[in-house]
This record gives structure tokens, sequence and C-alpha cells, in this order.
């Protein structure tokens, strides 16, 4: 039996969701939920209907898992926690520095359900903590290091969005070459947080609004823009249609290291990833783990998950044996 599938939330990521699940052929999407009036809605999946979220409480039996696609600045951390006593759920929530109470409050909601929830869960949260969990465990002494860029942020862009007198916004994330650069070349620096990276945004701003109100509230943003060289851009709706439609992303993970008696040999592992739609390829990570939540429920293993607590295997469709004979 397929695994019933449901959707909470209808913007870039849920359609990516949606886009993506056809390709799984042990999944089923059985639904979409929206806070706006479900008849408004069009989705591109034939047959699939679409509930308000008024409904979420009344249909706990039909859904094996919900995967939540809010923004982390303001949805997720009350959506997870809520729809967790409902239903084995997962998220992306990306706000890194929140994670630890986040995963406590959706931690005790699932235990007390007696559910599965699997919380910031992308690439990054996702992907790249994996890799910096793989890589410290190989190169026990040695640094750390992670780029964003250039691409578009969905946590940032949303968070932009939800300020008062914005009508649309997008943000870009860009490394800097020179840090860049000396991490790939072994040379171990100490880098701060704005050395690394800029922050770009491009935003319309509603008729009226104040356009220096906005850009200070963007740049003093804690967790998102207060501790990055920030420029705002205030442009047209046209502009912003025609030059900023696009949802790339992507980044690279460095574990730069040592090993020998002497802290003689030098080693770097870059992990790296170049996306040309952010929200698909998350929606794609989130997918598969989605098939781990519902195989941890199957086994009663309850309570809040991270990636770090998922299996390779439970991941993918194929049996052990087909995973053994044609990946490992």
């Amino acid at each position: 039996m397929a695994i019933r599938v449901g959707i909470i939330g209808y913007g870039n990521l849920a359609k990516g969701v949606e886009s993506e699940i056809r390709k799984n052929n042990d999944m089923e999407l059985k639904g979409i939920f929206t806070r706006r009036d479900p008849a408004t809605v069009t989705t591109k999946t034939d047959g699939v209907k679409v509930y308000s979220t008024n409904d979420l409480p009344s249909m706990t039996n039909d859904f094996d898992v919900m995967i939540i696609c809010g923004g982390s600045a303001t949805d997720l951390p009350r959506q997870t926690k809520e729809y967790a006593s409902l239903y084995n759920v997962i998220d992306s929530f990306d706000t890194h520095a929140k994670i630890p109470e986040h995963y406590a409050a959706v931690n005790e909601a699932a235990l007390k359900a007696n559910k599965v929830a699997l919380i910031s869960c992308g690439w990054d949260p996702g992907m790249f903590s994996l890799n910096r969990l793989y890589a410290n465990c190989i190169l026990s002494e040695g640094k750390d290091y992670t780029f964003w860029g250039k691409g578009v942020s969905q946590g940032h862009s949303d968070a932009i969005r939800r300020i008062p007198g914005v009508k649309n916004g997008k943000q870009y994330t860009i490394p800097v070459d020179a840090a860049l650069e000396a991490v790939r070349s072994g040379e171990a620096p100490e880098l701060t947080t704005r050395q690394k990276h800029t922050r770009e945004c491009y935003v319309v701003a509603e008729e009226g609004a104040d356009k220096a109100l906005i850009e200070k509230t963007i740049k003093e943003m804690p967790n998102y823009f207060a501790d990055y060289d920030t420029t705002v851009h205030f442009i047209s709706e046209e502009e912003f249609t025609a030059n900023h439609s696009g949802m790339n992303h992507g980044g690279f993970v460095f574990r730069s290291g040592v090993t020998g008696f002497n802290n003689e040999h030098k080693h770097i592992i870059e992990y790296s990833l170049k996306l040309d739609s952010n929200p698909e390829f998350t929606a794609s990570v989130l997918i598969a783990y989605a098939r781990a939540v519902y195989r941890l429920s199957t086994k009663g293993d309850y309570g809040c998950k991270t990636v770090f607590d998922i299996a390779p295997a439970l991941l993918s469709p194929l049996s052990g044996d087909e995973l053994r004979a044609k990946l490992l």
C-alpha cells in the first residue's frame, strides 16, 4: 500500500513537493491543506483535493505523513508542534540558532501523541548537516566551513516578505570569493560570519510604505541579516518579475583537517550543491525523509528526529539486498 502523504501549505515549497512526489511509486498525494479558501487553490495533480487547515483535526486516519511547507520565521514554530499532536510530520525549519528549542517543543508534542516528527530537513539544515557530521567524525582535528550561494534563500526571502510595507521580496546569499578560496587552498583561516557571506535583498514596497524603516528592519533582523553586510535594493514589480523570478541556490561544506603523528598531512573534504530550483530540491529531500518518518512510525519509534537520527537505508524505496548490490 502506498504511503499516504498530505501537504500543509501551497507556496513554492509545497508545489515542489507536489511536482516531485509523483516520481516516487510507493507514495500517493492524498490532499493539500491551505489557510486560504480551498476553492481558490488550483493544483496541478488531477484528483487531489484541497482542504482547509481547519479540517486537519478531523482527518487523522486518512494520512500517514504530513509535509509542512510553512515558513521558518513564524509558521513552523507554531505549526509543527501543533500538527505533531495529530500526525506524523516533517518540516524544513531552517533558523539554525533556534533548532534546539524547536526540537524540544516538537518532541514533547510528538511523544505525547505517539507520533514521529522530523524537523529541519532539507539541504541546509539537512544534507549539509550530515556532511558536517561525517567530516567531523573522519577528520577529528580540523575546522568546518559552510558557504551558501550565490542563490535565493527561501527562509530569508520569506522573512523579508513578512515585514509590514513589503509587497514582494527576494534575498540572495553570496559567498565572499577570497574566503572561499582561502578555505579550498587548505589555509584553514579564522573567518567571522561577516567575512564569509554578503546578503543582497530586492524589495517591492507597497505604495506609501516607509522604505527607510523597511531597510532598517531588514538589516537589523536577528538570525537573518544582523550579522552580515546587507544591501537592500527597492525595485518595481515589473523589474522583480523580469529579473528575480528564479529560485536557484547551492553552496559548499568543507572540513579542513590534518592527520599523522605530527599532523604533517593536510586533507580537505568538500561537498557542494548547485541547484536550479531551491524549493524543488528541498522538496525532494523532504519526500525521501517522509518515507523514513513513515517507517519509523510503523516501528513505534516516536518523538522528534533530525537527519542525524535517520539511517540512510530508511530513505530509499529499495530493499537492503538491492542497496548492497547497486550502491555499496
